[in-house]
């Protein structure tokens, strides 16, 4: 074939990746790999020293490097996108209907419980370890979605909604965890402040601002008090989201405005750059054995195992017992399938990381080999699953409206 046809093929493919599901998942893998090779690389002491060295001052702010200020201040966006996310989903998506929103519910409770549980069995109760309980508790949204986007139309649409609804429900249980579970001292005046902000918030929602910019605003103040109360700082950006009015006074969508505003933001600039600062670990002196160590082999385990045999298990269990059916439509293999991509834990479970071992750098780094070791297996085995038990569809053979 010549080489402008060549050319032109792959350049449309590249662009129909590009607006796909698919591709939020393929820059998450480009940046891991990126970040593993500038960490193991010539260039290796120059990466740690730009996000680890002290270019800022403490004083105003306590966040005196760039590390600090993505894990602390530029993931606030994240969060903040998570809120909307989930507000939007209590609102008026797949969590607004009691009947819906059990099953998703059900499977995200489970599937962050039997991951722990796996945990603990393997790394133990006792600090340090112990701490890391939460790792493998969370889903990377675009991450499995990228996965499954992948696939094209093989995936029933309602088995997508259904991954995406369990994605969010155990984001709502990171945040809780993160807030709870990860939080070692609180400074009491700085907290009031933060939930007189909070209030402020909810006030000019009652009040019906319609405005973007108070909200804004209100959002930063919140971010400052937070900081400074011994809550991890990103909980602001959850807080402030659900603060956010759904609609205006004239019917516009306020809190959709903000979503569409974000999003690109969030999966193109804030989670990339959260996961190159985070990923990076060194591997010299390290073999395959360092896998089997107690913390990466529980945090994997965790992902890999923990995560499809609570989902699944509790999907098999609620069908047979009549507690909620299964998503129509799908077989038990498709769905094995996808429970397998909840063991994707890229963004959340590196997040969680850092809070569980503060300080310790060496405990930190075996958890990230976990986390990649057991996001990997997880995508790669659940793409293999679904690519051979689903087939392509049409849209006569999945009638379900996407919503993705």
């Amino acid at each position: 074939m010549p080489a402008v046809p060549v050319f032109r093929a792959l350049s449309r493919q590249f662009r129909s990746l590009f607006v796909s599901d698919a591709f939020a998942g393929v820059l998450l893998i480009v940046v891991a790999v990126s970040a593993m090779l500038a960490a193991n690389s010539p260039w290796a002491e120059t990466y740690h020293h730009v996000f680890h060295s002290e270019w800022f001052s403490a004083d105003t702010f306590k966040l005196n490097t760039a590390h600090l200020w993505i894990n602390d201040a530029l993931m606030v966006v994240f969060f903040f996108v998570v809120g909307l996310e989930v507000k939007r989903e209590l609102v008026s998506g797949n969590l607004a209907d009691p009947a819906q929103r059990k099953l998703p519910v059900l499977a995200a409770a489970a599937g962050m419980a039997v991951p722990a549980a796996v945990y603990l069995a393997i790394a133990g109760t006792a600090a340090p370890l112990g701490e890391g309980w939460a790792i493998p508790a969370a889903t990377d949204i675009a991450f499995a979605m990228g996965v499954v986007g992948l696939l094209g139309t093989r995936v029933p649409s309602v088995l997508r909604l259904f991954l995406l609804t369990v994605a969010i429900v155990d984001d709502i249980g990171a945040v809780l965890v993160i807030a709870v579970a990860y939080t070692p001292v609180i400074y009491t005046e700085w907290l009031l402040a933060a939930v007189g902000v909070a209030a402020g918030l909810l006030a000019c929602n009652r009040a019906g601002v319609s405005r973007g910019w108070p909200y804004v605003l209100g959002a930063v103040m919140l971010w400052y008090c937070v900081l400074h109360s011994g809550v991890h700082a990103t909980i602001a950006g959850v807080v402030a989201a659900l603060t956010v009015p759904v609609t205006r006074r004239d019917g516009s969508k306020l809190l959709e405005d903000f979503e569409h505003a974000l999003v690109g933001w969030n999966a193109y600039l804030v989670v990339p750059l959260f996961g190159f600062a985070n990923a990076g670990v060194a591997l010299a002196g390290l073999g395959l054995g360092a896998v089997l160590d107690p913390l990466p082999l529980a945090v994997g385990a965790g992902l890999v195992l923990g995560k499809q045999v609570g989902i699944f298990g509790c999907l098999f269990a609620a069908d047979k017992l009549g507690i909620a059916p299964r998503p129509p439509g799908c077989s038990w293999a498709e769905i094995w399938g996808v429970s397998i991509l909840t063991g994707i834990g890229f963004t959340m479970s590196l997040f969680i990381g850092e809070l569980a071992f503060p300080g310790n750098r060496e405990l930190i780094d075996e958890a990230k080999i976990g986390i990649l070791v057991g996001s990997l297996v997880s995508a790669v085995l659940g793409y293999t699953v679904l690519r051979l038990v689903t087939r392509e569809r049409t849209e006569a053979d999945d009638p379900y409206d996407p919503v993705l």
